[in-house]
């Protein structure tokens, strides 16, 4: 299950990782919680906060990807967590002092997200270089667990700080300490020990050279379609959480901590049964997406805050078993030299999706209740997974008439 921290140069990364991935769910709690303060509570404002936030990856995702390709990974990655860090510390200074406004964490996501445009593509695709493709899979999963582990640990102690201190600012600033760790792990790191890709030098029509590479292989088209439909909106679940926590079962912050960290003890149990998988089966990603749109159905009927708390232990489980096996079969079933390209790809419609889907979510909530948004989602879910296993099948088949005529 661990294999791959035998690895050292991966083993600095994970813990590293760990630290930093601690701060951003600190701060993705925070920052919902300011939005619902500043604006009385209107989930219309935190959907806009939440689509702004991936609104670049949507915009700018694919050429993310072609640097990624194009230039060292190592570097880029230093460059970009140094950004976020001081966005961070940015944050905490408006905070403490009295100056923020839903306008600054409005810029604060945009500007977020234009820099996870280059910064996740490119970790990502960093991933192999330290491991290879022999523990790639496994490696992806126990990310996935390090970053679940910090979703159960990172909103319940933000939600007792802000119950403790008033206040969401120094949330901000501990998450901006948080980068020095992984920082640390990517300067220390042993170059000799790096596996990393050939360098693609730069040309005309790279973007588009991605794109049929996807088109053209079904191992590749049918998770990114799957993924496109799941995570429109899954990347607002948490948003679904506060509104849940606090509109319909009227919870503190304390409380909305506790129900986030729920969510993610099952997202880290489906992380860590992704990582005894050798390889992640179709079967697995389709059963992964429609538990998850039953779940969502089923937590907007909970009766009572215990049994939805319960609920979204599976619901956890349900997302990251397709999240796991989506990532780890697009990067197995790539080469080397187009795996920024189509890591970007993938990443554009795993976060690109939110600017869609969150406002959405946010106006039906505000429309008939959060209740209502919650299984709306559920269903629109089903509905996706559906589309994506029709499309692939009808790509495949248009894709493959063209070959069996010149045969």
């Amino acid at each position: 299950m661990f294999r791959s921290l035998r690895v050292r140069n991966y083993r600095m990364f994970a813990a590293g990782g760990a630290v930093s991935n601690v701060g951003g769910w600190l701060q993705r709690t925070a920052q919902d919680w300011l939005v619902l303060d500043l604006t009385h509570g209107s989930a219309a404002a935190l959907g806009t906060a939440t689509a702004l936030q991936f609104l670049p990856m949507l915009l700018f995702g694919l050429f993310g990807g072609v640097l990624a390709d194009r230039y060292p990974k190592r570097p880029i990655l230093i460059a970009a967590q140094s950004l976020m860090a001081v966005l961070a510390l940015t944050m905490a200074v408006l905070t403490m002092t009295g100056s923020a406004q839903v306008w600054h964490v409005y810029v604060m996501a945009f500007t977020l997200g234009i820099i996870s445009c280059v910064e996740v593509p490119t970790r990502q695709a960093f991933v192999v270089e330290m491991v290879g493709r022999r523990d790639l899979s496994n490696a992806i999963a126990l990310n996935s667990s390090s970053f679940n582990l910090a979703r159960v640990v990172g909103p319940a102690i933000a939600g007792v700080l802000i119950s403790l201190l008033g206040s969401t600012g120094p949330i901000f600033l501990i998450n901006g300490l948080t980068f020095a760790a992984v920082i640390s792990s990517l300067v220390f790191m042993r170059k000799s020990e790096l596996n990393p890709a050939e360098r693609v030098p730069r040309a005309k029509g790279q973007l588009r050279e991605g794109l049929r590479y996807v088109i053209e292989r079904e191992e590749l088209l049918m998770p990114i379609l799957l993924i496109a439909f799941v995570s429109m909106f899954s990347q607002s679940f948490s948003m679904s959480i506060a509104l849940m926590a606090r509109e319909e079962f009227k919870a503190g912050a304390s409380s909305f901590g506790l129900a986030s960290s729920m969510f993610a003890v099952g997202a880290l149990g489906g992380a860590l049964l992704a990582a005894r998988r050798a390889m992640p089966s179709r079967r697995t990603l389709i059963a992964g997406a429609i538990g998850f749109g039953l779940f969502q159905i089923v937590t907007g009927l909970s009766p009572f805050y215990p049994v939805y708390l319960l609920l979204l232990i599976p619901t956890g489980i349900a997302l990251i078993t397709i999240n796991t096996a989506a990532n780890a079969s697009v990067q197995l079933a790539t080469s080397p030299d187009m795996r920024g390209r189509v890591m970007g790809i993938y990443m554009l419609v795993f976060t690109g999706g939110a600017p869609v889907g969150a406002p959405l979510i946010g106006w039906l909530s505000d429309l008939g209740g959060p209740r209502m948004g919650v299984m709306l989602s559920g269903v629109l879910v089903l509905v996706g997974t559906g589309l994506a296993v029709l499309m692939t099948r009808m790509i495949g088949a248009r894709t493959a008439r063209p070959a069996l005529a010149v045969a």
